[in-house]
């Protein structure tokens, strides 16, 4: 009843400020007919009216009616489309910096176009956010003809790009980008050593596509840019061999609801096996018995001792590798190397790692090759990064079960548009069932009464071995199907697209696809595609047929009007097809299995219905699932006993699936808030740095940095070496002189330096370390010295910044253990972090000193970056296993890291 009112009560948020919105919605639609009499070249002179309005004191809400009016007109010119009311709605939202849920089929790609070309207009630069590759550069193709049709220019950020590629891109004044590329520049250019080396110009407005899946989904995953650890394989196996001959246990859920730390405690009193396995928290721990059998094996007295660290380290990696982590679920190893799977979409993450040493213990447990640790050179969190930006914006089909994340994350609301036609969808009550048998004997069954009528059906499995499961009880039943999973990315796009046909069943883990339009009735493009591969057309020409790119080629042109021909072909086909499909009831959408995240389960309801077509929907749940059988609670227990064939009808059953969602979602923010807690001590550390590399980087003066610097460093030692309170004689004078000699001041230069007081001494050591400085710039040259100043502290900060993130790193893989002292752990972070941050300001303040004094230049002075970047990654929370990019070498076969499921040879290799 509760739930109920809430739900009212925010709907009635949105109506009210729709409501607010239809003024200005009106005022447009009003427009229409004027701006339709304007030829293109006074349709085009719009765009230099707006930017001098602006420049006369005009705001971007003062001129957003005639420039949503002005971008109508002409992507109706250019594109043959025009945004429909709702989609004006959608843009107004995303322009006042706000989430705009949309349902899928309402074409937020074309709503993007109107707060991007106004913002746009104050010539700061718009980015606009996609999941891949694939998306940036289609969009930026396809709706980039509006914008220059306008007179803007459109970027795109790509793998592979050039340096001076991904500056004019960004130089744009809208560019397309994935939140990988984005993230990774902003971090690469902040470990640059010249100004003309950097890409980026600023965050100025960001509108991020699917914002769930990139704000929410992908921020347990920081983001991190490695350089080479170090050789450590041989413990690994070491590690492996010892953990695969314990014995353990699997924690009972109910267990787990108990104070984890008192948990622990028992646990090591109590148990008799090895180690015990929390299947909710993917944690596998030692038990007091375990722990012996780790001494005696590895012959050491005391595991707990801090110099066993590591071994501790290594010991829990292979734990986790051998009980928590499955394959064909969390990752499937091909050709000898561990490759993740997505757990969201279910599709390989070329190239990706997990990182603190989780991927090689994974190798270690399949007996592959292990491969070297990286070692963290910068790093940030997608929060932090996307909070930079002056104003963010957002759009997807599933925002409002995280409402209140983003509201208190990304002080973003989530107004939900109306749909252009009122979806027609049935979303049938969820079936339950005893067991995982009987659950998917229902499935086939429901899938074939489908396949009979000719129905299409597209079914959404949580993981490779469902989808595989499933897959083989339909063939025993000899029905027709495609199964899409993380081993069929290559063709992702093109079954997802083709799921619509009359008569087609597809499987697909979780919710791959996304991006992708179903149409009913099937896809005409895809089938033209498929039809020019049979001609025996070349894969690059397919590929560039349905492109947008403006190109002179005549092979290009002619294949596009190949492509334009049986389009048009199979257009009069699928026409046929759809209203058979129409007839049979639409697309009928089955989960066989709830997710942890409601979302991802709307996403595949949301997959039918599009567009106002009619569409059902049903869930098929089993007692066994994992989402019911750790979170559903006692409560279910007394089900169990129910006929296997039979589904379960008991209101309580769809309250527990909430709850236990429910559950799930909020310890899933638990962990994104905890990770964004921790990477908020290390972002105000960042933001000092990353401020002192940019004044260098842009030519400041550092002579005052350094002057200041060498000041409190001689006043610092001085309060060290002599002690105010005691007298003169009792000062360590030679300790004081044998430091300094080693930083600044020679020990012959004492001769008259007055020892009597403190302060004296201060003046006296300042003026003379002064002297010693102005007499080096003399010989050396003003405009020499202050480039080495730049340089000295550019290395120096790099070099102890790179020591720093390790050092907070290990800190916080450590921490948690203060809470069995009821210390709340992020605060002790902080506190320890503040120390050791202050620690790296003197260690950058003394080495800064000691290179300006000691180093004599032998040639011309040249910047030079401290680490050599090997590897990038979407690495994650100290909940969730971390993830690092491999920087390989890509085969000309192998599949596009871009994610658009083409071979690299025929996608971002192809001009290579």
């Amino acid at each position: 009843m509760a739930l109920g009112f809430m739900k009212r009560l925010f709907k009635s948020f949105s109506e009210k400020e729709i409501q607010k919105i239809q003024p200005l919605v009106d005022e447009i639609l009003k427009l229409e007919d004027q701006f339709a009499k304007l030829s293109d070249a006074e349709l085009k002179n719009k765009t230099e009216e707006f930017k001098q309005r602006l420049k006369n004191g005009e705001t971007l809400d003062d001129i957003l009616v005639e420039a949503f009016a002005t971008v109508r007109e002409a992507s109706w010119r250019v594109l043959n489309m025009k945004h429909y009311p709702v989609q004006l709605v959608g843009g107004i939202i995303l322009h006042q910096g706000r989430i705009s849920e949309m349902k899928t089929g309402e074409g937020k790609t074309l709503v993007a176009t109107l707060p991007a070309y106004l913002n746009a207009l104050e010539g700061k630069g718009v980015h606009i956010v996609t999941v891949n590759d694939y998306l940036a550069e289609r969009d930026k193709d396809w709706m980039g003809k509006v914008y220059r049709f306008l007179g803007l220019e459109v970027g795109c950020i790509l793998y592979g790009l050039t340096q001076k590629e991904r500056q004019e891109a960004y130089n744009a004044d809208i560019t397309y980008a994935t939140n990988n590329q984005l993230g990774f520049d902003y971090l690469r250019d902040n470990m640059e050593i010249y100004k003309e080396d950097t890409v980026q110009r600023g965050l100025h407005y960001a509108i991020v596509d699917e914002v769930d899946s990139i704000l929410i989904d992908e921020a347990r995953t920081p983001l991190i840019i490695s350089g080479k650890g170090e050789e450590s394989t041989d413990m690994y196996f070491k590690a492996d061999t010892f953990v695969k001959n314990l014995e353990g246990r699997i924690l009972d859920p109910e267990e787990t609801e108990k104070n984890k730390l008192d948990l622990l405690l028992d646990e090591q009193k109590e148990e008799t096996v090895d180690f015990v396995v929390d299947e909710k928290r993917k944690s596998a721990t030692l038990t007091e018995v375990g722990t012996a059998k780790a001494e005696e094996y590895f012959g050491i007295e005391n595991l707990s001792d801090a110099e066993n660290m590591e071994l501790v380290h290594h010991i829990n990696q292979a734990l986790k590798a051998r009980n928590t982590m499955h394959i064909d679920i969390d990752y499937v190893v091909n050709e000898g190397e561990i490759l993740i799977v997505d757990e969201f979409t279910g599709r390989i993450m070329q190239g990706r790692r997990y990182s603190d040493g989780l991927h090689q213990a994974l190798e270690a447990k399949e007996g592959v090759a292990i491969k070297s640790e990286q070692k963290t050179l910068a790093t940030i969190t997608f929060q932090n990064f996307f909070r930079m930006y002056d104003k963010l914006s957002g759009m997807t089909g599933t925002a409002m079960t995280e409402k209140d994340e983003f509201a208190e994350i990304y002080n973003m609301d989530v107004i939900e548009a109306p749909t252009n036609r009122p979806i027609i969808r049935k979303d049938e009550n969820d079936r339950v069932y005893v067991n995982e048998k009987a659950k998917f004997d229902a499935v086939v069954e429901e899938i074939k009464e489908a396949s009979q009528t000719g129905q299409p059906v597209l079914v959404g499995t949580v993981s490779i071995e469902k989808s595989e499961y499933l897959s083989k009880l339909l063939k025993k039943q000899r029905i027709p199907h495609e199964v899409l999973n993380a081993k069929q990315h290559a063709r992702e796009a093109e079954i997802v697209a083709q799921a619509g046909e009359f008569g087609k069943i597809t499987i697909a883990t979780n919710m791959a696809g996304r991006g992708t339009d179903i149409v009913l009735g099937g896809n005409p493009e895809y089938m033209a595609k498929k039809e020019m591969k049979k001609r025996g057309i070349e894969d690059y020409l397919i590929d560039e047929a349905d492109g947008f790119a403006e190109t002179d080629d005549e092979e290009i042109l002619e294949a596009r009007k190949l492509f334009t021909e049986l389009k048009q072909e199979f257009k009069l086909k699928t026409d046929e097809n759809s209203k058979k499909v129409l007839e049979a009831g639409g697309l009928l959408i089955i989960g066989t299995e709830r997710h942890e995240s409601r979302r991802i389960d709307n996403q595949l309801r949301g997959r039918s219905g599009r567009q106002g077509d009619p569409g059902k929907s049903r869930f098929y749940v089993s007692l066994e699932d994992d989402l019911m059988r750790l979170f559903g609670g006692q409560s279910l227990q007394k089900f169990t006993s129910f006929p296997e064939d039979e589904p379960i009808e008991a209101g309580i059953l769809s309250s527990a699936i909430e709850k236990a969602q429910a559950r799930v979602e909020g310890n899933n923010f638990a962990t994104r808030k905890r990770v964004l807690e921790y990477d908020n001590v290390m972002n105000k550390q960042r933001e000092v740095i990353y401020g002192e590399r940019n004044a260098v980087l842009n030519g400041d003066d550092m002579k005052s940095n350094i002057l200041s610097m060498m000041e409190t460093l001689l006043n610092d030692t001085v309060d060290t070496f002599c002690n105010s309170s005691l007298s003169s004689d009792k000062w360590e004078i030679e300790g004081l002189k044998n430091y300094l000699a080693e930083i600044c001041i020679p020990k012959d230069a004492w001769a008259n330096i007055d020892i009597t007081s403190t302060e004296k001494l201060k003046v006296d050591l300042l003026n003379i370390a002064k002297s010693i400085y102005d007499e080096k710039e003399a010989r050396i040259g003003a405009e020499d010295m202050r480039e080495m100043e730049r340089v000295i502290m550019l290395k120096v900060v790099d070099q102890k910044w790179m020591d720093h993130i390790d050092a907070m790193d290990q800190l916080k893989q450590n921490i948690g253990a203060r809470a069995i002292g009821n210390e709340d752990p992020v605060r002790a972070y902080a506190n320890e972090g503040f120390e050791m941050f202050n620690e790296l300001n003197n260690a950058i303040r003394e080495d800064t000193i000691k290179y300006m004094f000691r180093i004599e230049p032998q040639s011309q002075i040249e910047r030079q970056k401290v680490a050599k970047v090997e590897s990038e990654s979407a690495g994650a929370a100290d909940e969730a296993p971390r993830q690092r990019i491999v920087d390989k070498k890509i085969g000309r076969n192998d599949p596009c890291p871009c994610g658009s499921g083409k071979k690299y040879k025929n996608c971002h290799g192809k001009n290579i």
